[in-house]
């Protein structure tokens, strides 16, 4: 079976005290239930807000930098994310169907390198 990502994306400035109700919070917990039973579920973990990130590079010199924020200005950042192993990428879109309603937010769907 193959180990797929299914990552939520927020968008920037996304503020999880004011998006998100106590409706979303049972739909996550019930959907989380549900991987759990299917026994897809590897691993599932909420990332802090982007502006919380700390960006490193490689300088020629050897030295690495360290920068405040994310790695990439985007108007988009993921928010959270599952691990799951699914027969297929089917099962796993399904999965990230779920993940999308459950949410309220864009999912990506991806398979790991064997």
């Amino acid at each position: 079976m193959t180990q797929y990502l299914v990552a939520i994306h927020h968008p920037d400035g996304y503020d999880p005290s004011v998006a998100e109700d106590e409706a979303m919070s049972r739909g996550i917990d019930a959907l989380n239930d549900e991987m759990k039973a299917a026994g897809v579920r590897i691993f599932v973990g909420g990332l802090h807000p982007a502006k919380n990130a700390k960006s490193l590079r490689a300088q020629p010199d050897g030295e690495v930098l360290v920068t405040d924020g994310p790695y990439l200005e985007t108007k988009e950042h993921v928010g959270g994310f599952w691990v799951l192993e699914a027969a297929d990428l089917n099962e796993a879109l399904a999965w990230g169907r779920k993940a999308a309603v459950a949410c309220r937010a864009p999912v990506e769907v991806r398979p790991f390198h064997e």
